[in-house]
Protein backbone atom coordinates (compact mmCIF):
# COMPACT_ATOMS: atom_id res chain seq x y z
CA UNK A 1 0.00 0.00 0.00
CA UNK A 2 2.79 2.42 0.94
CA UNK A 3 4.55 1.63 -2.34
CA UNK A 4 1.37 2.41 -4.27
CA UNK A 5 0.89 5.73 -2.48
CA UNK A 6 4.53 6.69 -3.06
CA UNK A 7 4.30 5.85 -6.77
CA UNK A 8 1.07 7.81 -7.10
CA UNK A 9 2.60 10.81 -5.32
CA UNK A 10 5.67 10.88 -7.57
CA UNK A 11 3.45 10.40 -10.60
CA UNK A 12 1.23 13.35 -9.69
CA UNK A 13 4.21 15.60 -9.06
CA UNK A 14 5.70 14.75 -12.45
CA UNK A 15 2.39 15.15 -14.28
CA UNK A 16 1.56 18.49 -12.67
CA UNK A 17 5.04 19.86 -13.38
CA UNK A 18 4.99 18.75 -17.01
CA UNK A 19 1.45 19.93 -17.57
CA UNK A 20 2.18 23.41 -16.23
CA UNK A 21 5.35 23.64 -18.27
CA UNK A 22 4.22 22.56 -21.72
CA UNK A 23 0.46 22.02 -21.38
CA UNK A 24 0.48 18.50 -22.70
CA UNK A 25 -2.90 16.86 -21.95
CA UNK A 26 -2.03 13.88 -24.14
CA UNK A 27 1.01 13.25 -21.97
CA UNK A 28 -1.23 13.41 -18.89
CA UNK A 29 -3.40 10.65 -20.36
CA UNK A 30 -0.35 8.64 -21.39
CA UNK A 31 1.18 8.82 -17.92
CA UNK A 32 -2.10 7.81 -16.32
CA UNK A 33 -2.30 4.73 -18.56
CA UNK A 34 1.31 3.89 -17.75
CA UNK A 35 0.66 4.28 -14.04
CA UNK A 36 -2.41 2.04 -14.23
CA UNK A 37 -0.44 -0.63 -16.09
CA UNK A 38 2.44 -0.37 -13.61
CA UNK A 39 0.20 -0.75 -10.57
CA UNK A 40 -1.61 -3.70 -12.16
CA UNK A 41 1.73 -5.32 -13.00
CA UNK A 42 2.95 -4.93 -9.41
CA UNK A 43 -0.34 -6.27 -8.03
CA UNK A 44 -0.11 -9.26 -10.37
CA UNK A 45 3.44 -10.07 -9.25
CA UNK A 46 2.42 -9.74 -5.61
CA UNK A 47 -0.46 -12.18 -6.09
CA UNK A 48 1.76 -14.68 -7.91
CA UNK A 49 4.31 -14.64 -5.09
CA UNK A 50 1.98 -14.60 -2.09
CA UNK A 51 -1.08 -16.66 -3.14
CA UNK A 52 -0.40 -20.38 -3.40
CA UNK A 53 -3.95 -21.68 -3.85
CA UNK A 54 -4.51 -22.08 -7.58
CA UNK A 55 -8.15 -20.98 -7.87
CA UNK A 56 -7.75 -17.95 -5.60
CA UNK A 57 -4.70 -16.83 -7.56
CA UNK A 58 -6.56 -17.26 -10.83
CA UNK A 59 -9.53 -15.22 -9.62
CA UNK A 60 -7.31 -12.40 -8.36
CA UNK A 61 -5.37 -12.33 -11.64
CA UNK A 62 -8.64 -12.08 -13.58
CA UNK A 63 -9.83 -9.23 -11.35
CA UNK A 64 -6.53 -7.36 -11.79
CA UNK A 65 -6.57 -7.86 -15.56
CA UNK A 66 -10.17 -6.59 -15.79
CA UNK A 67 -9.34 -3.58 -13.62
CA UNK A 68 -6.32 -2.75 -15.78
CA UNK A 69 -8.33 -3.17 -19.00
CA UNK A 70 -11.23 -0.99 -17.86
CA UNK A 71 -9.06 1.63 -16.18
CA UNK A 72 -6.99 2.14 -19.33
CA UNK A 73 -10.08 2.16 -21.55
CA UNK A 74 -11.72 4.88 -19.44
CA UNK A 75 -8.74 7.07 -20.28
CA UNK A 76 -8.76 5.92 -23.91
CA UNK A 77 -12.21 7.49 -24.19
CA UNK A 78 -10.59 10.81 -23.28
CA UNK A 79 -7.87 10.19 -25.86
CA UNK A 80 -10.39 9.42 -28.61
CA UNK A 81 -12.56 12.44 -27.84
CA UNK A 82 -9.70 14.93 -27.77
CA UNK A 83 -6.94 13.55 -29.98
CA UNK A 84 -8.73 11.57 -32.66
CA UNK A 85 -9.37 7.97 -33.60
CA UNK A 86 -5.88 7.50 -35.05
CA UNK A 87 -4.24 8.27 -31.70
CA UNK A 88 -6.77 6.08 -29.93
CA UNK A 89 -5.98 3.19 -32.30
CA UNK A 90 -2.23 3.48 -31.67
CA UNK A 91 -2.77 3.42 -27.90
CA UNK A 92 -5.18 0.47 -28.10
CA UNK A 93 -2.85 -1.49 -30.37
CA UNK A 94 0.13 -0.99 -28.03
CA UNK A 95 -1.94 -1.84 -24.96
CA UNK A 96 -3.31 -5.00 -26.59
CA UNK A 97 0.23 -6.24 -27.14
CA UNK A 98 1.19 -5.34 -23.56
CA UNK A 99 -1.82 -7.20 -22.15
CA UNK A 100 -1.12 -10.27 -24.27
CA UNK A 101 2.46 -10.40 -22.99
CA UNK A 102 1.73 -9.76 -19.30
CA UNK A 103 -1.62 -11.24 -18.36
CA UNK A 104 -0.60 -14.87 -18.61
CA UNK A 105 -3.70 -17.08 -18.56
CA UNK A 106 -6.00 -14.23 -17.52
CA UNK A 107 -8.37 -12.91 -20.20
CA UNK A 108 -10.61 -10.33 -18.45
CA UNK A 109 -13.35 -11.55 -20.78
CA UNK A 110 -16.24 -13.83 -19.71
CA UNK A 111 -16.97 -15.46 -23.03
CA UNK A 112 -13.53 -17.09 -23.16
CA UNK A 113 -14.60 -19.13 -20.13
CA UNK A 114 -17.86 -19.98 -21.89
CA UNK A 115 -15.84 -21.32 -24.81
CA UNK A 116 -13.82 -23.50 -22.44
CA UNK A 117 -17.05 -24.96 -21.04
CA UNK A 118 -18.39 -25.67 -24.53
CA UNK A 119 -15.13 -27.33 -25.56
CA UNK A 120 -14.99 -29.39 -22.36
CA UNK A 121 -11.84 -27.65 -21.10
CA UNK A 122 -13.48 -25.97 -18.09
CA UNK A 123 -16.44 -26.29 -15.74
CA UNK A 124 -19.38 -23.97 -15.18
CA UNK A 125 -18.50 -23.21 -11.54
CA UNK A 126 -15.03 -21.89 -12.35
CA UNK A 127 -16.38 -19.98 -15.35
CA UNK A 128 -18.93 -18.19 -13.15
CA UNK A 129 -16.32 -17.43 -10.48
CA UNK A 130 -13.94 -15.97 -13.05
CA UNK A 131 -16.73 -13.85 -14.49
CA UNK A 132 -17.60 -12.59 -11.00
CA UNK A 133 -13.95 -11.71 -10.35
CA UNK A 134 -13.71 -9.83 -13.65
CA UNK A 135 -16.89 -7.90 -12.97
CA UNK A 136 -15.65 -6.96 -9.52
CA UNK A 137 -12.36 -5.64 -10.87
CA UNK A 138 -14.03 -3.83 -13.75
CA UNK A 139 -16.59 -2.07 -11.57
CA UNK A 140 -14.30 -1.14 -8.67
CA UNK A 141 -11.70 0.50 -10.91
CA UNK A 142 -14.00 3.42 -11.68
CA UNK A 143 -13.40 4.89 -8.23
CA UNK A 144 -9.70 4.98 -8.99
CA UNK A 145 -10.35 6.64 -12.37
CA UNK A 146 -12.82 9.08 -10.82
CA UNK A 147 -10.28 10.10 -8.19
CA UNK A 148 -7.77 10.95 -10.89
CA UNK A 149 -10.26 12.76 -13.11
CA UNK A 150 -11.47 14.81 -10.14
CA UNK A 151 -7.99 16.35 -9.85
CA UNK A 152 -8.56 17.95 -13.29
CA UNK A 153 -4.84 18.10 -13.95
CA UNK A 154 -5.64 18.54 -17.63
CA UNK A 155 -8.48 20.45 -19.30
CA UNK A 156 -9.48 17.20 -21.00
CA UNK A 157 -10.56 15.88 -17.58
CA UNK A 158 -12.61 18.91 -16.62
CA UNK A 159 -16.04 17.89 -15.25
CA UNK A 160 -15.44 14.27 -16.30
CA UNK A 161 -15.36 12.73 -12.83
CA UNK A 162 -19.05 13.29 -12.11
CA UNK A 163 -20.38 13.71 -15.63
CA UNK A 164 -23.57 11.87 -16.62
CA UNK A 165 -22.72 9.21 -19.18
CA UNK A 166 -24.71 8.29 -22.26
CA UNK A 167 -25.09 4.85 -23.80
CA UNK A 168 -23.49 4.13 -27.17
CA UNK A 169 -26.40 2.01 -28.39
CA UNK A 170 -27.95 3.90 -31.32
CA UNK A 171 -30.15 1.17 -32.81
CA UNK A 172 -32.84 -1.27 -31.62
CA UNK A 173 -31.62 -3.69 -28.97
CA UNK A 174 -31.79 -6.88 -31.05
CA UNK A 175 -29.99 -5.15 -33.92
CA UNK A 176 -27.21 -4.05 -31.58
CA UNK A 177 -26.95 -7.55 -30.10
CA UNK A 178 -26.55 -9.07 -33.58
CA UNK A 179 -23.78 -6.61 -34.44
CA UNK A 180 -21.90 -7.25 -31.18
CA UNK A 181 -22.32 -10.98 -31.76
CA UNK A 182 -21.06 -10.96 -35.35
CA UNK A 183 -18.05 -8.77 -34.54
CA UNK A 184 -17.19 -10.92 -31.51
CA UNK A 185 -17.48 -14.07 -33.62
CA UNK A 186 -15.12 -12.66 -36.26
CA UNK A 187 -12.64 -11.58 -33.62
CA UNK A 188 -12.66 -14.98 -31.92
CA UNK A 189 -12.32 -16.84 -35.24
CA UNK A 190 -9.22 -14.78 -36.01
CA UNK A 191 -7.77 -15.50 -32.55
CA UNK A 192 -8.41 -19.24 -32.88
CA UNK A 193 -6.77 -19.33 -36.30
CA UNK A 194 -3.73 -17.46 -35.02
CA UNK A 195 -3.53 -19.79 -32.03
CA UNK A 196 -3.48 -22.88 -34.26
CA UNK A 197 -1.15 -21.52 -36.93
CA UNK A 198 1.18 -19.83 -34.45
CA UNK A 199 2.51 -17.32 -36.98
CA UNK A 200 5.44 -15.07 -36.38
CA UNK A 201 4.22 -11.82 -34.78
CA UNK A 202 0.96 -13.55 -33.79
CA UNK A 203 0.46 -11.19 -30.85
CA UNK A 204 0.81 -8.10 -33.05
CA UNK A 205 -1.49 -9.56 -35.71
CA UNK A 206 -4.16 -10.40 -33.15
CA UNK A 207 -3.87 -6.92 -31.62
CA UNK A 208 -4.16 -5.35 -35.07
CA UNK A 209 -7.30 -7.34 -35.91
CA UNK A 210 -8.96 -6.46 -32.61
CA UNK A 211 -8.05 -2.79 -32.94
CA UNK A 212 -9.29 -2.69 -36.53
CA UNK A 213 -12.69 -4.13 -35.58
CA UNK A 214 -13.07 -1.57 -32.80
CA UNK A 215 -12.17 1.51 -34.85
CA UNK A 216 -13.59 0.47 -38.23
CA UNK A 217 -17.02 1.93 -37.55
CA UNK A 218 -15.61 5.22 -36.31
CA UNK A 219 -13.35 5.63 -39.32
CA UNK A 220 -16.30 5.04 -41.68
CA UNK A 221 -18.60 7.36 -39.75
CA UNK A 222 -18.83 10.03 -42.45
CA UNK A 223 -18.39 7.76 -45.49
CA UNK A 224 -21.23 7.68 -48.01
CA UNK A 225 -21.58 4.97 -50.66
CA UNK A 226 -23.42 6.06 -53.81
CA UNK A 227 -24.53 3.72 -56.60
CA UNK A 228 -26.24 4.99 -59.76
CA UNK A 229 -27.53 2.98 -62.71
CA UNK A 230 -29.44 4.35 -65.68
CA UNK A 231 -30.59 2.59 -68.86
CA UNK A 232 -31.98 4.90 -71.55
CA UNK A 233 -31.61 2.66 -74.59
CA UNK A 234 -33.13 4.46 -77.54
CA UNK A 235 -34.48 1.21 -79.02
CA UNK A 236 -36.89 0.74 -76.13
CA UNK A 237 -39.80 2.75 -74.82
CA UNK A 238 -38.86 2.04 -71.21
CA UNK A 239 -36.01 3.69 -69.31
CA UNK A 240 -34.66 2.39 -66.03
CA UNK A 241 -32.94 4.55 -63.43
CA UNK A 242 -31.65 3.36 -60.04
CA UNK A 243 -30.04 5.54 -57.42
CA UNK A 244 -28.82 4.19 -54.11
CA UNK A 245 -27.18 6.23 -51.35
CA UNK A 246 -26.00 4.55 -48.13
CA UNK A 247 -24.48 6.35 -45.17
CA UNK A 248 -21.88 3.83 -44.04
CA UNK A 249 -21.35 5.79 -40.85
CA UNK A 250 -24.94 5.15 -39.79
CA UNK A 251 -24.54 1.50 -40.70
CA UNK A 252 -21.47 1.10 -38.52
CA UNK A 253 -22.51 3.32 -35.62
CA UNK A 254 -24.44 0.64 -33.80
CA UNK A 255 -23.37 -0.25 -30.30
CA UNK A 256 -19.93 1.16 -29.55
CA UNK A 257 -18.08 -2.02 -30.45
CA UNK A 258 -16.90 -3.28 -27.06
CA UNK A 259 -16.80 -7.04 -27.83
CA UNK A 260 -16.25 -7.68 -24.12
CA UNK A 261 -19.16 -7.82 -21.64
CA UNK A 262 -17.09 -6.77 -18.62
CA UNK A 263 -15.58 -3.79 -20.44
CA UNK A 264 -19.00 -2.66 -21.67
CA UNK A 265 -20.50 -3.01 -18.19
CA UNK A 266 -17.67 -1.10 -16.51
CA UNK A 267 -17.83 1.77 -18.99
CA UNK A 268 -21.52 1.99 -19.86
CA UNK A 269 -23.83 0.06 -17.49
CA UNK A 270 -26.45 2.39 -16.03
CA UNK A 271 -25.78 5.15 -18.55
CA UNK A 272 -28.69 7.11 -19.98
CA UNK A 273 -30.00 5.66 -23.23
CA UNK A 274 -30.82 2.05 -22.36
CA UNK A 275 -32.01 -0.04 -19.44
CA UNK A 276 -29.85 -2.61 -17.66
CA UNK A 277 -31.86 -5.37 -19.37
CA UNK A 278 -31.18 -3.88 -22.80
CA UNK A 279 -27.53 -3.50 -21.87
CA UNK A 280 -27.37 -7.19 -20.89
CA UNK A 281 -29.03 -8.31 -24.13
CA UNK A 282 -26.62 -6.36 -26.34
CA UNK A 283 -23.31 -6.65 -24.52
CA UNK A 284 -23.67 -9.94 -22.67
CA UNK A 285 -26.06 -12.15 -24.62
CA UNK A 286 -24.98 -10.76 -28.00
CA UNK A 287 -21.25 -11.06 -27.37
CA UNK A 288 -21.48 -14.47 -25.66
CA UNK A 289 -23.68 -15.83 -28.46
CA UNK A 290 -21.12 -14.65 -31.02
CA UNK A 291 -18.32 -16.27 -29.05
CA UNK A 292 -20.21 -19.56 -28.75
CA UNK A 293 -20.98 -19.46 -32.47
CA UNK A 294 -17.26 -19.09 -33.22
CA UNK A 295 -16.54 -22.39 -31.44
CA UNK A 296 -18.84 -24.30 -33.80
CA UNK A 297 -18.08 -22.19 -36.89
CA UNK A 298 -14.35 -22.77 -36.50
CA UNK A 299 -14.90 -26.54 -36.81
CA UNK A 300 -16.67 -26.20 -40.17
CA UNK A 301 -14.75 -27.84 -43.05
CA UNK A 302 -14.75 -24.61 -45.06
CA UNK A 303 -13.17 -22.64 -42.21
CA UNK A 304 -10.63 -25.39 -41.49
CA UNK A 305 -9.70 -25.58 -45.16
CA UNK A 306 -9.20 -21.84 -45.28
CA UNK A 307 -7.05 -21.86 -42.13
CA UNK A 308 -4.97 -24.91 -43.02
CA UNK A 309 -4.55 -23.73 -46.60
CA UNK A 310 -2.93 -20.52 -45.39
CA UNK A 311 -0.01 -22.41 -43.88
CA UNK A 312 0.94 -23.77 -47.33
CA UNK A 313 1.74 -20.36 -48.79
CA UNK A 314 5.35 -20.08 -49.99
CA UNK A 315 7.66 -17.13 -50.34
CA UNK A 316 8.19 -14.49 -47.67
CA UNK A 317 6.16 -15.78 -44.82
CA UNK A 318 5.09 -14.47 -41.45
CA UNK A 319 4.36 -17.98 -40.22
CA UNK A 320 6.61 -19.45 -37.55
CA UNK A 321 7.45 -22.68 -39.43
CA UNK A 322 8.45 -20.96 -42.67
CA UNK A 323 11.79 -19.50 -43.65
CA UNK A 324 11.86 -16.03 -45.18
Amino acid sequence: MKFTIDVLGVFLKVVIKINKAIFAPLLVSTLFILLTSLLAHCARRLVQKSIKESLARTLLEEAIAAAELCGCCFELIIVAENFGVGTYAIFLFALSIWWSMNWGDATACPYTHLEEVIEGKGDVRKALLKTWAELTGGLLIFKYVQMYWALEISDTHKDKAFEDCRADLQVPVLYGAVIEGIATCLCRLASKALGDLNPRFATAIDAFIGTSLVVAGVLARHTVFVYRYEDTNASTDLSVSIFCKVHLGKAFEYSGGYFNPVLATSLKAGCEGHTLLEHAVVYWIGACAGSALSVYAYKLPAIQKLVRGTSEVNGDSIWADKED
